[in-house]
């Protein structure tokens, strides 16, 4: 399916330019309430934002769209993405609705969507939402006009939540622990969280301004986090990115695992306790060390297209319950519907308190093999994928590399480019192997 407004994640964009403009985002809450009726009489939506400033001026909108559709609004005001996704599902709501950029910059905004499951919705429904926007308005009349409440212990029922993931046996008690919000929309639920379950918390990033939100901090900048962790001498380091629905996370040492390290230690935690884990998905960029060493303990593993909906698909295609990205965004579909920072980090700090062990000493012998990534930016027009020379290349360079590593090009799904990405045991050849693709792209 062509989508027209609809990317990976939702509808996403700069604020002010469309479709990121009050009266588009209007339009769409009313189509997306019309889809609704056809199934509901009285469909009732959730609203989470992050901490953008955009959010005030896009939550209106959406509410006066909803309502104009004979839709009821319940607003939450700043909540996590996952965090919407629970409260839909507790809630028994039609519908969940969140207003982020995930770990864009407050320029940014964006809408997505949940399922009454507190799921991703799936294409067609997508597909139903975009015809519904080209058809003439269909306004409730006066005594259907939808209504609009807050729920004001939001924030509580969802750090409940995350806490009751975390074994009941088991504390924090004795951790000093460094957790970054990005400024985002766990800035007020995360250190709590901890806290609650007795551990002493450092918080940073955690004073949204309605600007800062993702900026050199969080998830995507954990060089914040690394300082924070070595100055305050933690055991443990957290960051969130702006929806919080993204983990990275630091040692003692001030060492940084990924998502990739992370999605392995939380299989290897099961097989320890001797759970089942019949397979484990993660997408075309995970790193092949992760592959390798799930496999050797007879592990199947699976890769998706990159982007959390995918990985979802497949864990649902082949019942399974574990799967992530290297960017963070780790599944337990035991644990909750979507992916979540927060129920994450207390899956991974359960395994090491349960086995008194470090994130490194749980890691021992998985070391990632190291990956060069080049975007390459594309001119209007220009057909990378029918390059026969980019072809002859990476047939050449993939030969190279054998069993030891392997070649990744793709298109961005957000911006022009053209991602390529060589994995190698040695780091210089992954270097060079990715270099010469690029090139290759460049030239053409």
């Amino acid at each position: 399916m062509t989508r027209k407004y609809f990317g990976t994640d939702g509808i996403r964009g700069t604020v002010g330019q469309p479709p990121i403009t009050p009266d588009f985002v209007l339009r769409l809450a009313h189509a997306v309430g019309r889809v609704l009726k056809r199934t509901e009489s009285r469909p009732t939506v959730l609203i989470g934002k992050d901490t953008r400033i955009s959010g005030y001026m896009l939550e209106s909108a959406l509410e006066s769209g909803f309502n104009s559709a004979g839709v009821d609004v319940v607003l939450l005001g700043p909540l996590p993405t996952p965090g919407v996704a629970y409260l839909t599902r507790a809630q028994r709501a039609s519908l969940g609705v969140v207003i982020s950029a995930s770990h864009n910059a407050f320029p940014d905004n964006g809408i997505k969507f949940f399922s009454a499951q507190g799921s991703k919705l799936d294409d067609a429904w997508e597909a139903a939402v975009e015809a519904a926007l080209e058809e003439a308005p269909v306004w409730a009349d006066s005594s259907e006009i939808g209504k609009a409440r807050r729920l004001d212990d939001a924030a509580g029922r969802y750090i409940e939540f995350c806490k009751s993931t975390f074994s009941t046996d088991l504390t924090l008690r004795g951790l000093k622990i460094v957790v970054d919000g990005a400024h985002g929309a766990a800035y007020h639920i995360a250190p709590k969280v901890f806290h609650e379950l007795g551990a002493e918390v450092v918080a940073i990033g955690c004073a949204p301004d309605g600007l800062n939100i993702n900026h050199e901090v969080g998830a995507t900048h954990p060089d914040a986090l690394v300082r924070a962790v070595k100055a305050n001498h933690a055991d443990y380091g957290i960051a969130l990115d702006g929806d919080a629905d993204r983990l990275q996370m630091v040692d003692a040492t001030g060492r940084l695992f990924n998502g990739d390290e992370l999605l392995y230690l939380l299989a290897a935690d099961r097989l320890a306790r001797d759970e089942v884990v019949p397979g484990v998905v993660g997408t075309l960029m995970t790193n092949m060390a992760v592959e390798v060493a799930l496999q050797s303990r007879g592990v199947k593993f699976v890769r998706a297209r990159v982007g959390d909906r995918y990985v979802l698909e497949e864990l649902e295609k082949h019942k399974w319950l574990l799967g992530g990205e290297g960017s963070g965004h780790l599944l337990a579909l035991d644990k909750h519907t979507t992916g979540d920072g927060l129920v994450s980090a207390l899956q991974v700090l359960q395994a090491c308190v349960r086995s008194g062990q470090t994130m490194g000493q749980l890691l021992r012998g998985v070391n990632l093999f190291p990956q060069t990534l080049v975007n390459v930016r594309l001119h209007p027009g220009q057909d990378w994928k029918s390059n026969e020379r980019l072809m002859e290349e990476t047939k050449a360079v993939e030969a190279e590399l054998g069993n030891a590593g392997r070649v990744l090009i793709r298109a961005s799904g957000t911006e022009p480019v053209v991602r390529v990405m060589v994995e190698a045991a040695d780091a210089a050849r992954a270097a060079q192997g990715a270099q010469r693709l690029a090139d290759v792209v460049k030239a053409s």
